[in-house]
């Protein structure tokens, strides 16, 4: 491999920072505009209004970046890709389409996963109206919606990787994902909206508010939902591509050929089935910590209605406190395990089975958990907003589903309640299993390959050892 000068590489290694300075001034420029040219006057102008924002934002930082790119990147980047060994230029425009595949792809993603979780959308109005046959074919209708969600984002993140790759190789994708969070302000500006609305929306009912005051309310509950997931598709796309380019950083620490990587090689192979199954064991965990956290709050639900005499008359207040307490103590409790597999797997993996399966099990995390992460976000969003539907009931589709109190929206409450620790537990959590377990290996590449590269169960069954 041919070397070059320090001097060569300064500007290359201080583009992230110059990016992520000219992502701030885009999304201060984005709220600026976004809310003088058209603001949101009426409950049907909410969704587009936010969907506005993240298109302008994403357009001004497409002009941005390539500001940036042709004033401070040289023509020619030295080193940026090696080709037969030789170290080959690439074109500070080319870098500038890495940027511009990832920023665009985001927003494609983004789209993707408003038209799978608004109710202004058919996919939501089918889960919807699965619900008049019960909560069985309204479950069976989201999932479906969730499995569907992924065909787009997959495609262009694959699309993306490989002219990212094609281009600059992991320098490519590594800016690709930072184009992807470029408008990153805006898109957490909106993510925030759904919690804010939700909680708004809560006040309003224990206040006891009129019902123009808890429409309002609901219809932004219900976009909230929508840029949340919005929100999270963002962050799991950005997950994969960060996390493939730490991959690319450790099989170059682990130095690892592309002979060693092949899925030809039993020892890479045994690695991708275990690493396929990391997210499914993850997801498996957390959605049994928020049953089991739930089971408890229930039974000290019931506990003080059976034992605390004058609550439902409201001439005694019930332990909240307590309550708090079983929340808190779940959440610290129920983390440990999950927290323990990702931080454990690496390790465990390098040290007995070698670099090259841990090369394999840090690509089937990858390749699983994105899809699991975008499904499980995308079906919860569904489900909370077919419940917002059949409430609203501003067509007269959603009208014949009965409304609050109906059967229909029995099932849609069911489906809610399972999509609830989809969306805001599992889905979300998974971008840090991907990312995490790349950075640890990453960490110890350069031990696993001093001390185990081959794995201490692999030298028991070598010709060495015999």
């Amino acid at each position: 491999m041919t070397s070059f000068g320090k001097e060569q590489m300064i500007v290359p290694m201080l583009y992230p920072l110059l990016l992520s300075a000219g992502m701030l001034v885009s999304c201060m420029l984005t709220t600026v505009i976004a809310t003088n040219v058209k603001p949101a006057r009426k409950v049907s102008e909410i969704e587009p209004c936010l969907k506005a924002q993240l298109i302008i934002s994403c357009l001004i930082m497409a002009v941005v970046s390539f500001i940036i790119t042709m004033t401070c990147l040289p023509e020619d980047c030295i080193g940026l890709k090696i080709v037969n060994g030789e170290a080959a230029s690439v074109k500070n425009w080319a870098i500038w389409i890495c940027v511009a595949c990832g920023l665009f792809t985001g927003l494609a993603i983004g789209l993707v996963t408003e038209y799978y979780t608004s109710n202004a959308y058919r996919p939501v109005q089918e889960v919807a109206e699965a619900s008049r046959t019960g909560a069985a074919t309204l479950i069976i209708f989201g999932l479906a919606l969730g499995y569907q969600s992924n065909i787009v984002p997959m495609f262009g993140l694959g699309l993306t990787i490989f002219v990212s790759h094609q281009i600059a190789s992991f320098y490519g994708v590594a800016v690709a994902a930072l184009g992807m969070l470029g408008t990153l302000a805006t898109c957490l500006a909106i993510d925030a909206y759904g919690p804010i609305s939700d909680n708004a929306g809560g006040i309003a009912e224990m206040a006891g508010m009129g019902d123009d005051v808890r429409e309002r309310t609901d219809a932004l509950d219900a976009a909230g939902n929508t840029t949340a997931a919005i929100g999270k598709g963002f962050a799991i796309g950005s997950a994969c591509l960060v996390s493939l380019a730490l991959f690319g950083s450790f099989v170059t620490a682990a130095s690892l050929t592309q002979a060693d990587t092949t899925l030809l090689n039993n020892r890479v192979y045994l690695g991708l089935i275990m690493g396929a199954m990391l997210p499914y064991w993850f997801s498996a965990l957390t959605m049994k910590s928020v049953g089991t956290a739930a089971l408890a709050m229930v039974e000290e639900v019931r506990r003080q209605f059976r034992e605390v005499e004058g609550i439902l008359e409201g001439t005694t207040k019930p332990d909240y406190k307590r309550c708090v307490q079983i929340s808190t103590n779940a959440s610290l409790h129920e983390m440990i395990a999950p927290g323990a597999l990702v931080m454990l797997a690496p390790i465990i993996t390098g040290t007995l089975f070698g670099t090259k399966t841990l090369a394999g099990l840090l690509a089937g995390s990858l390749v699983s958990g994105v899809q699991i992460a975008i499904s499980a976000s995308n079906t919860g969003g569904a489900w909370d907003n077919a419940k917002k539907y059949i409430e609203a009931g501003r067509t007269t589709e959603a009208q014949a589903l009965g409304g609050k109190g109906s059967d229909a929206h029995t099932a849609a409450v069911i489906g809610d309640t399972v999509g609830d620790p989809l969306k805001d537990t599992s889905g979300p959590a998974l971008n840090i299993l991907i990312k995490l377990m790349a950075v640890e290996s990453l960490v110890f590449a350069s031990f696993f390959k001093e001390k185990t590269p081959d794995g201490l169960i692999f030298k028991l069954f070598s010709d060495d050892s015999s």
